[in-house]
């Protein structure tokens, strides 16, 4: 159903709208990168902090950037330039969506290499599954380090990780093809509860057959001795990255939110949904971890190396990492669907084209980078695109990506939408949005005005400072 005057689609429920934005914001992020920030930086203290983080940066902005989707009902860009100019601000603001619809278009380019190496996990782990059956642990017979050099392999075959990422690319581009109802939010309804029903199978597998108890203690038992500013900095900047904010996805979906829906609290459904699958992602990965006897700081390697060896000594084990590897691709594509989603929405709403070819030229662009990304592992890997400034002097086109994006266009958009909403738009027209009265209303408005600009500016700074 398109929204009044808008031409644009709508999400057919609230739920839809969760489902969706809970899938946006649901991705490597949770399921990669926050196990292994909390393996780096103390466990507990760094998870204490980090939900103070999310509820104190995170869902404000996150808000923001909801609020301004939905009442501009078009894309990132021209929805900031229709609250603009409702407020009698400068339509220039413009600037701030078209920062974050770039920022989506450069991580779609190399996140989509990262889901590869999803993908290539699950033709192991099916391929052992026939070698063993389903009752063995994982590559029987098979040393340990010749697991772990799994990955390590696959990043010295060009062909493949090429082909890999475009083929995960391409099956982003097939339901982002197929518009708002028939594609996106069919990945959201479908594919999200399926993730959630792997997900509680998996942490309750290793509740009873890892190291539950250590897990929980870990995670849960809060030394404060170990909450330095190095473990602080990591928790705002995993927060704000793990609800995918200043990339325009959350303003590009909230355009197709209806008017009755409660922004307010629908925010916080999705806040607390992210937080508690990054929660969920630390209870089933450090219990398997933790029996195996490996280190939980083994960083971003945790995922694609510890695991698959902690998953040798587990009963089940190949069909257990099976089940895994295709809970966490379930998450990063409806993470790269909003990632494609908000700059295809521009394109073809800005330049009056079909949603296929806008869709096409689009992930022509990302296929583009993502090419040179899933060759800087290999053949271009002494190629530094940015080796004349210092912060990227040996930094490969992959992590050029990276953190070009990381540590300059989110946290600056994100900064540029608490001044926008914060300062410069309508009180009223922000009021009339937000879903929020009393003293929730008070407290959003004083962090999105001071808490959340000051703390994203360390983010930015600490970011440029390396």
């Amino acid at each position: 159903m398109a929204a009044a005057g808008s031409g644009h689609e709508n999400w057919s429920s609230r739920s839809a709208f969760i489902l969706a934005a809970v899938g946006s914001a649901v991705g490597l992020g949770n399921m990669w990168r926050f196990p292994a920030e909390a393996g780096e930086n103390g466990g507990g203290a760094f998870v204490l902090f980090y939900i103070f983080c999310v509820i104190l940066i995170g869902l404000p902005v996150l808000l923001s950037e909801v609020l301004i989707g939905r009442h501009g009902q078009a894309n990132a860009p021209e929805s900031v330039r229709r609250l603009a100019r409702d407020s009698n601000a400068s339509e220039g603001w413009s600037i701030l969506g078209s920062m974050g619809v770039f920022a989506a278009f450069l991580i779609l380019s190399f996140y989509c290499v990262v889901g590869g190496w999803v993908a290539y996990y699950i033709g192991v782990f099916v391929s052992d599954l026939f070698q063993t059956g389903l009752t063995g642990g994982a590559f029987e017979g098979r040393d340990p380090t010749d697991i772990e050099g799994l990955l390590p392999g696959l990043f010295g075959n060009g062909g493949l990780m090429v082909g890999l990422n475009l083929g995960f690319l391409a099956v982003t581009m097939f339901f982002v093809a197929r518009g708002v109802s028939s594609g996106i939010e069919w990945v959201a309804v479908y594919l999200m509860p399926l993730f959630f029903v792997l997900f509680l199978c998996i942490t309750i597998y290793g509740a009873f057959t890892g190291n539950f108890g250590d897990a929980v203690a870990y995670l849960f038992t809060f030394d404060f001795s170990k909450l330095t500013g190095e473990v602080m900095l990591a928790a705002v900047g995993q927060a704000f990255f793990s609800l995918s904010l200043g990339v325009a996805g959350m303003m590009t979906y909230g355009a197709y939110a209806n008017r009755d829906t409660n922004l307010g609290e629908t925010s916080g459904i999705i806040a607390v949904a992210d937080t508690g699958v990054a929660m969920l992602a630390g209870l089933a990965i450090f219990p398997i971890v933790f029996a195996a006897g490996l280190s939980a700081s083994a960083g971003p390697g945790l995922m694609f190396q510890s695991l698959p060896i902690a998953f040798q000594a587990m009963p089940f084990g190949s069909l257990i990492g099976l089940a895994f590897f295709i809970m966490v691709f379930f998450a990063a594509l409806t993470s790269s669907v909003s990632l494609l989603e908000a700059p295809t929405a521009y394109v073809f709403e800005k330049f009056k084209m079909p949603r296929m070819v806008a869709t096409l030229i689009v992930g022509g662009g990302a296929a583009v980078l993502g090419v040179l990304s899933s060759l800087s592992f290999n053949d271009m890997a002494e190629f530094y695109p940015l080796g004349f400034i210092p912060l990227f002097a040996e930094t490969n086109f992959f992590d050029t990506l990276d953190g070009v994006t990381a540590k300059l266009f989110m946290p600056i958009g994100a900064i540029l939408t608490c001044i926008f909403v914060g300062w410069i738009a309508d009180t009223k027209l922000i009021d009339d949005e937000n879903g929020l009265d009393g003293l929730l209303h008070k407290t959003w408005r004083a962090l999105v005005r001071f808490v959340c600009p000051a703390a994203l500016l360390v983010i930015l700074i600490m970011g440029l400072l390396g």
